[in-house]
């Protein structure tokens, strides 16, 4: 009850100090909120990847809008229609790389069974390799209109042979049911293939994760950084106490150390877990009113609630210890920039923690930065449950009791 005492003289004097408050909650919305619309910005600016394809069509029937419609469906190519003159000039002057000419005889040529000759041609610029591609691409829809022809015309065939089956034969077996059945299955095989491939590379057999979007990594990072700012609160507060002398009337109470250091960390406490409530709000509701992609607050809610509070305990144990190294203010405020910029960068809190992974192998894992970062990535981003990321817990947990007793052992009290 005595700790509460002075934890709730110290959340009084927090709220009347509006600065502090904007610092803690508006400012890290800021933050995601600039992140992301610079993030939407840059995402959306994404070139086609496709390769360009000038295609010349000078046939006006159905089975040539049908080539080009597969053309598409295929995919890689983009399409790109122009006229005869105007596709030769551009192929001379090397401002495209492919022409592809549709013949006048096109459709015909398919209605009647005859071979129809497709010509495709590459700027001697060309890359070799897209070239290829194309012709693959224009070669398969080419095929799989030939042979679907030829399907049909068999058909056709075995219809005109069924003309002195019985009545009943031919009504149950018409030549019109047998086409338009046909027709039907060839419609769906091409959306719904019987035969898939996977690719697969030796010493690359796992699938390739999906990365997180842009707001997926702002939030949980920025809520992280912005976190372990408010250890900045929690030794500016002792250090206030310190100077105008009500710490040591405090240390005349009978309250003990222990208890009276927890008291200072439980505003610190209560400061970080609303701070992380209002920013995973902001951006499960907030960003989606304005337009952007919302984060997901994961499939387990006890993992992720207790995620945030050790996460909150481990930054006010974080407070403590700062309050126990620093003699000054400027040093109060110099470690409280290292650690918010400082160890929040090497904790993936700006940088994603698994590209720092990548760069700086095993560093990042000795700040507690970096495992709260993984524990909500994984809670959030991968819908992993409590079980899941008990190692992520467990180091936090671990982080907040060392923090905490370093601090408690260099804490200077006179």
């Amino acid at each position: 009850m005595r700790a509460l005492s002075v934890a709730f003289k110290d959340i009084q004097i927090f709220l009347k100090d509006r600065g502090s408050i904007l610092q803690l909650f508006l400012l890290p919305l800021l933050f995601i909120l600039t992140y992301s619309a610079v993030a939407a910005g840059y995402e959306s600016g994404d070139e086609d990847q496709r390769i360009p394809l000038t295609v010349v069509n000078l046939d006006s029937g159905q089975e040539s809008e049908t080539f080009l419609d597969g053309l598409e469906l295929a995919g890689g190519v983009q399409i790109n229609l122009a006229n005869e003159d105007e596709g030769i000039q551009q192929l001379t002057k090397g401002e495209i790389g492919r022409l592809l000419t549709i013949p006048a005889d096109f459709t015909d040529g398919i209605l009647a069974g005859r071979i129809v000759t497709l010509k495709l041609v590459s700027h001697p610029d060309a890359d070799p390799e897209k070239n290829e591609a194309v012709r693959l691409v224009v070669e398969g829809v080419a095929q799989d209109m030939s042979l679907e022809s030829q399907v049909l015309a068999s058909l056709q065939q075995m219809g005109n042979m069924q003309a002195n089956a019985p009545v009943e034969y031919q009504e149950a077996f018409s030549l019109e049911n047998i086409l338009g059945q046909a027709e039907n299955q060839m419609e769906q095989g091409k959306n719904r293939s019987l035969v898939s491939i996977v690719q697969k590379l030796p010493g690359k057999e796992s699938e390739k994760e999906e990365l997180p979007s842009s707001t997926e990594v702002a939030v949980p990072g920025f809520a992280v950084l912005f976190v372990f700012l408010t250890a900045q609160t929690t030794a500016r507060s002792i250090y206030d106490e310190k100077k105008y002398g009500s710490f040591r009337r405090l240390l005349s109470a009978p309250i003990s150390k222990a208890s009276l250091l927890a008291g200072k960390v439980i505003p610190n406490l209560i400061t970080a877990l609303i701070q992380i409530v209002v920013i995973f709000l902001f951006g499960a509701y907030g960003l989606k009113l304005m337009g952007f992609t919302p984060v997901r607050l994961g499939n387990d809610p006890l993992a992720l609630a207790v995620a945030v509070f050790l996460i909150a305990l481990c930054s006010s144990s974080l407070g403590v210890l700062i309050a126990s190294l620093a003699r000054t203010e400027n040093q109060i405020g110099g470690l409280s920039t290292l650690i918010l910029w400082g160890l929040g960068t090497l904790g993936g809190s700006i940088i994603p923690y698994f590209i720092l992974e990548s760069m700086l192998g095993p560093i990042p894992m000795a700040l507690p930065h970096y495992w709260a970062n993984r524990a909500l990535d994984n809670i959030m981003v991968r819908g992993m449950m409590i079980a899941d990321v008990s190692l992520e817990l467990l180091v936090l947990f671990g982080f907040t009791l060392v923090l905490f007793l370093v601090g408690l052992w260099r804490f200077d009290f006179d």
